[in-house]
C-alpha cells in the first residue's frame, strides 16, 4: 500500500513522463537498439570461413542477423534454382553455410547475436511451412520472409491480386506454427499502373494479422516510391527494414522488373550516413509506425570490414 504523499509523487512522475516526446526518448536511448545485418551482404567471406566472418561482424557491433536460403530443408526446386545462379554470383553458400543448425546456433550465441528473420523462397513458403517453421522456431526467428517475387509471377495487376490471396494463405499457415510471414520489396511493383501501384494491392488485400512487410530503402527509392509515405499510410505493417544509402538520386530507367534495371544502380549504393537519404527521419518514422528490426544490407560491398563497420557505427550513433 502507498500513502497519499507517495501517490502524488508517482502521479507527478507519470504526468511528467507523458510529456516526454518520442524525440527525447529516442535521443536518450538511440534510434536503433540493435543494429542488424543481412547476411547477403557478406556471402563470400561466409563461404570462406563462416565462423571467422561472424566473429568479425560481431566485433563491428552487429547484434542481429538475417539469414538467406536455400537451406537444407528447402524444396528441391529452390535448391536447383540457386545452383543455377551461383556461378554468376561468385559464391555458392547459403543457409547455415555448411554448418548444422546446432553448430550455427552455437557460433552466433557465442558472439552475442540473435536471428530474428530468415529469408527463403516462395516454393518453400508455399509447400514446406512445417519444416521452415521448425527451423525458425529452433533458431529463435520470428519472421520468415520472401525476398523477391519471381518475375513470371508478377506480370499483371491480376497477378498481384492472386499473390495477395496466396500471401494470406502463407501467413495464416505461418501463424499456426507461431511465426510470422513477411514480404520484402525490391524496386518492381512501385510504379502506378492504371491508377494503382501494384505493391498497394498486396498491402490493401492482405490480412494485417497474417502478412507483414520488410522495406528496402534503396530499392523503394529507386522504384519511385516514398518510404515515409508508405510507412505512414500502412502503419503497423512494416516490421523490418533493409538499410543502405544512395550516393546520388537515381531511379530505374525502366520499370525495375529485372536485373537489367537493378545492376546499373549497384555502384550508387553507399554506406549508411554517406548518401542522400535522411536516415534519422526515416528510422524515427519507421519506429513510430511499428518497425522492429533494422538490417544493414549492402549488396556486392567491397571491403565489408571497412564499409559495414562505417554503416554500423553511424546507425549506432543516431
Amino acid at each position: 500500500m502507498i500513502n497519499r504523499r507517495q501517490f502524488l509523487q508517482y502521479s507527478s512522475l507519470a504526468a511528467a513522463a507523458s510529456l516526454i516526446s518520442t524525440n527525447a526518448l529516442f535521443a536518450q536511448y538511440g534510434l536503433i537498439d540493435k543494429v542488424g545485418l543481412g547476411l547477403f551482404s557478406i556471402p563470400k567471406i561466409l563461404d570462406t570461413n563462416m565462423e571467422s566472418a561472424i566473429e568479425l561482424m560481431a566485433s563491428l557491433g552487429y547484434k542481429e542477423f538475417e539469414t538467406f536460403g536455400p537451406y537444407s530443408f528447402s524444396t528441391e526446386k529452390a535448391i536447383a534454382s540457386w545452383a543455377k545462379v551461383t556461378p554468376q554470383l561468385g559464391f555458392s553458400g547459403s543457409g547455415y553455410f555448411g554448418k548444422t543448425s546446432s553448430e550455427f546456433k552455437k557460433i552466433i550465441k557465442a558472439n552475442g547475436i540473435t536471428v530474428p528473420s530468415m529469408h527463403t523462397d516462395l516454393d518453400t513458403l508455399s509447400t514446406k511451412m512445417g519444416a521452415l517453421a521448425e527451423a525458425a522456431n529452433d533458431l529463435g526467428a520470428k519472421y520468415v520472409v520472401l525476398p523477391a517475387i519471381p518475375q513470371e509471377e508478377r506480370k499483371t495487376l491480376d497477378d498481384y491480386k492472386r499473390l495477395a490471396a496466396l500471401f494470406n494463405k502463407i501467413g495464416a499457415e505461418a501463424k499456426k506454427y507461431g511465426i510470422r510471414y513477411a514480404y520484402h520489396n525490391h524496386g518492381y511493383g512501385l510504379k502506378v499502373e492504371n491508377g494503382k501501384m501494384p505493391l498497394d494491392i498486396i498491402l490493401d488485400q492482405t490480412n494485417p494479422e497474417y502478412v507483414f512487410f520488410e522495406m528496402d530503402l534503396f530499392w523503394t527509392y529507386a522504384g519511385g516510391a516514398d518510404a515515409i509515405s508508405l510507412l505512414k499510410k500502412h502503419s503497423g505493417r512494416y516490421k523490418m527494414m533493409h538499410i543502405k544509402d544512395m550516393k546520388e538520386s537515381k531511379h530505374f530507367t525502366g520499370s525495375g522488373d529485372n536485373a537489367s534495371d537493378w545492376i546499373p544502380l549497384f555502384p550508387f549504393i553507399a554506406n549508411a550516413g554517406e548518401g542522400i537519404f535522411d536516415l534519422p527521419n526515416i528510422i524515427k518514422t519507421a519506429k513510430e509506425n511499428g518497425m522492429e528490426h533494422f538490417f544493414v544490407e549492402q549488396d556486392k560491398v567491397d571491403h565489408p570490414e571497412i564499409a559495414l563497420k562505417k554503416s554500423c557505427a553511424y546507425l549506432r550513433s543516431l
